[in-house]
């Protein structure tokens, strides 16, 4: 119950902002379009504080899970960096071991949004990463909703979002 109350009192920041800051000051290091931050950051969430998510890691800023996390209030330019170091690490995943930088934009940012989401270890192996070497975009992002579960349930934010990813993954590819 404690770890409900702290997650209550987490000082909400905004995604738009976020977004903003790493679109103006580091577009030239991450390939993810504004439409994957967006996907990314509106699922996510923005907290200013450390909380715990529903799969019960401590968690700051939009999504950061990675590196130390301090019990303190965090600026915005701080998240807007954090969340860019973890983008890249999706990126690199994702151009390793999913044909990345030959990807589609659209398929490229779905893809980058689940493996910030799930991690690379878990999607390297996938099925979806598989159709993507393949060049089978359609059903690489058709295995998008399958990822809807944290801790063996499925959880309605995470059926919303792949749903997202998977309109997003799909909306270039004729």
């Amino acid at each position: 119950m404690q770890h409900i109350k702290k997650i209550a009192k987490t000082a909400i920041c905004s995604v738009l902002v976020i977004i903003g800051i790493v679109t103006s000051d580091y577009a030239d290091e991450i390939r993810t379009s504004k439409a994957g931050l967006e996907i990314m950051g509106n699922a996510e969430a923005c907290r200013n504080e450390p909380y715990y998510c529903p799969a019960n890691i401590l968690t700051v800023g939009i999504g950061s899970t990675t590196g130390e996390i301090e019990q303190r209030k965090y600026s915005d330019a701080e998240i807007a960096r954090r969340w860019v170091g973890d983008i890249k690490s999706a990126e690199q995943c994702v151009n390793r071991f999913a044909n990345g930088f030959h990807l589609p934009q659209s398929v490229f940012d779905a893809t980058v949004s689940i493996t910030f989401n799930v991690g690379c270890s878990k999607m390297k192996s996938s099925t979806m990463y598989q159709y993507l070497n393949t060049g089978n975009y359609q059903a690489a992002c058709n295995e998008l909703p399958r990822w809807n579960k944290a801790n063996g349930k499925v959880l309605n934010g995470l059926v919303t979002r792949r749903e997202k990813e998977r309109a997003l993954c799909l909306s270039n590819l004729n």
